[in-house]
């Protein structure tokens, strides 16, 4: 019991530190104190970004959209890539294709159809319903909860946040919850899978090598001005996600959680905000 507590408490350790943007990021791009939110300030590029350290198998990195940028085409793009950041001694202007190009880099582009991978000319995998509490992808188990994006609190927020729940919603709108991970495989590799909203893309890379450290790269591209790290929760959830789950059952939308008596950074993790 001993050493499974350590086990969870590196492990939690190390996903405090990989929910982080590197320092090493591309010219446009801007990072708050936290290194948790990043902005391109300028044009439609430069706009890389990598993680703070490299993810542990089955560890999600997880970003939400928070400002879209009109007048340009394109969207956010995500995936892994084997080199160290600190390594670059120029950081490419784009994922696809100039970090592509140097190889061992695996990047997939949002596009606003969710990106479903099919196999053998099927449609994606089955799902599990979006009301269920955890994601499965091959061994690993996350948390739906976190993995959902939500609407900002208002009038038809219920309504948009039932939306996100079921996916419907574009892939590429504010708001919107999009993670890469690897899951190994028996042969010793890898598969990359990308999350959007709480459901699995499926394997959108396979055959990535894990001898190498892998880091998660996310690129700020045109449309997509601005994004901020979600910290995932893994094992079991915390007292603090608990009381939340409590409070949100018991009201009929996130509206009503400012007329309980309740201290106000308490009411803002309770909406999300």
């Amino acid at each position: 019991r001993g050493q499974l507590k350590i086990a969870v408490s590196a492990m939690a350790s190390r996903c405090r530190l990989a929910a982080r943007f590197h320092h090493v990021h591309g010219t446009n791009v801007r990072l708050d104190a936290s290194r948790t939110r990043a902005t391109r300030v300028e044009s439609f590029a430069n706009g890389l970004c990598f993680s703070q350290e490299p993810l542990a198998p089955g560890q999600i990195f997880l970003v939400e959209i928070e400002e879209k940028e009109l007048g340009w085409c394109g969207h956010l793009r995500v995936g892994l890539t084997a080199h160290d950041p600190q390594s670059l001694e120029v950081v490419p202007e784009y994922s696809l294709p100039d970090l592509v190009n140097m190889g061992d880099t695996w990047v997939f582009a949002i596009t606003r159809s969710h990106n479903r991978v099919t196999e053998d000319g099927e449609g994606a995998r089955a799902q599990g319903s979006p009301w269920e509490p955890f994601l499965l992808i091959e061994r690993v188990r996350i948390p739906r909860d976190t993995l959902v994006g939500r609407s900002k609190p208002g009038r038809y927020s219920h309504i948009l946040d039932d939306l996100f729940k079921m996916n419907v919603l574009p892939a590429t709108a504010r708001r919107s919850r999009i993670g890469v991970l690897y899951a190994p495989q028996p042969d010793g590799t890898a598969d990359m899978h990308i999350v959007i909203n709480g459901e699995d893309m499926g394997p959108s890379a396979r055959r990535l090598p894990t001898t190498r450290p892998l880091y998660a790269v996310v690129d700020v591209f045109a449309s997509t001005k601005s994004i901020r790290v979600i910290p995932v929760e893994y094992g079991f959830p915390s007292l603090q996600t608990l009381c939340r789950l409590v409070i949100q059952k018991h009201i009929v939308h996130r509206l009503a959680i400012d007329g309980l008596d309740l201290p106000p950074p308490l009411k803002s993790f309770c909406k999300h905000e």
